[in-house]
């Protein structure tokens, strides 16, 4: 008797997520792969060359060791069903960039998704979430704007003729939104996210008449692997632990991209801003425990 799946929606369907590594890179690049598609998985961590960068928040974690490499991402993606591509690259080198998709151009033809997910905010976190702009250190900028921010718009940069010469595709980029709140306590934070969710929305405009569709998908509150530490705990063991009740894994949001990826109407919500929650609902899907959690929203706006 086959084994073999029917239900792989993105069979055929090419995509590149950025800072696949951990955290939603990881998860949206599993889900990907869940569906059938050939994904490259990028960024710097590789299993010859470990992440050496988040030097602060392994200390305030008593990690020993990062865990995560897109080589383990691409293996798991490929395990899952679809064709994983563990491609390193440092998503601030503009040259490095460039050479990804020219990479994607030679070897696959086309595109089909673009995630943006690679951030450089995790370099620079101290523990401190709560804290006026004054009393933040100005290495926040460079972390989450320019590791940040112009990571997404410099991959979109590469992606587009790819995407517009099929006449079809879609630009996922990962934020934070919560109906347009500020986030309290962390200005540059809110501002690096606010930024990115613009840059979804100003792309959609340029790419509408090519038929391609940009969006930023907002998952809530993330039971990432630096989340699971910094609680003491593991995806095997997270609900001891109250206080991550209200948690979601990676792969809800992965599920959510996926699920848009493989809408036939994605340009209909093109511009948009998307929480993992609602599309949750609307596309009928679960997180990996069977739960449907609804979307993150801030105590205090």
């Amino acid at each position: 008797m086959s084994t073999e799946r029917t239900d792989r929606p993105l069979a055929g369907h090419v995509a590149v997520v950025t800072g696949g590594s951990r955290g939603a890179g990881r998860g949206i690049a599993l889900e990907l792969g869940a569906a059938g598609a050939t994904v490259y998985v990028t960024g710097r961590s590789t299993r010859a060359r470990p992440a050496t960068q988040y030097a602060r928040l392994q200390s305030l974690a008593n990690l020993p060791i990062i865990p995560g490499t897109i080589d383990d991402t691409a293996d798991e993606v490929t395990r899952l069903g679809g064709r994983g591509i563990a491609a390193r690259c440092d998503h601030t080198d503009d040259a490095q960039v460039t050479a990804l998709f020219q990479r994607v151009r030679s070897e696959q033809g086309r595109l089909d998704l673009l995630v943006n997910n690679a951030w450089g905010g995790h370099e620079v976190f101290s523990g401190v979430f709560d804290a006026p702009f004054w009393e933040r250190p100005l290495d926040e900028w460079d972390a989450m704007m320019d590791r940040g921010v112009r990571n997404h718009l410099l991959a979109s940069r590469a992606a587009a003729p790819l995407l517009i010469a099929r006449g079809a595709g879609l630009i996922v980029t990962t934020t934070f939104w919560d109906r347009g709140h500020f986030l309290k306590g962390n200005l540059v934070y809110d501002l690096a996210k606010a930024a990115m969710t613009r840059l979804a929305g100003g792309m959609a405009q340029d790419l509408r008449p090519h038929g391609v569709a940009s969006v930023a998908v907002s998952p809530g509150w993330m039971r990432t692997e630096f989340v699971l530490a910094g609680h003491h705990t593991d995806e095997a063991h997270w609900q001891s632990r109250p206080e991550l009740a209200g948690t979601e894994s990676p792969r809800y949001v992965g599920r959510a991209v996926a699920a848009l990826a493989a809408d036939p109407r994605v340009m209909d919500r093109t511009g948009q801003v998307l929480r993992a929650g609602d599309l949750a609902a609307e596309y009928g899907f679960t997180d990996v425990d069977g739960r449907r959690i609804p979307p993150f929203e801030m105590q205090n706006p």
